[in-house]
């Protein structure tokens, strides 16, 4: 895992951080990565896979069509490009 060194931090912020931390029983260090966990990766982000399922449920994609298209697809690899 990475390491991050944050300076200059103002009295007033380290010192709720501390109560923050104290609060939910943990370090300030687990504190800091909770927030910047909390803030970075939100829960209620959209996510590719709950998006795309809700499309399909959207425009009535059912698990016959996807069969269908699994069958007319072409699975034959692509040929590489040539630089000749």
């Amino acid at each position: 895992m990475a390491m991050m060194t944050v300076r200059n931090i103002p009295d007033e912020v380290h010192n709720a951080l501390k109560v923050r931390a104290k609060l939910h029983n943990r370090s300030a260090e687990a504190e800091v990565r909770a927030i910047l966990e909390e803030v970075i990766l939100p829960k209620s982000r959209i996510k590719l896979g709950d998006a795309l399922s809700a499309l399909s449920r959207d425009i009535g994609l059912t698990n016959e069509d996807v069969t269908t298209l699994e069958q007319v697809s072409n699975n034959t690899p692509a040929e590489p490009m040539r630089f000749e």
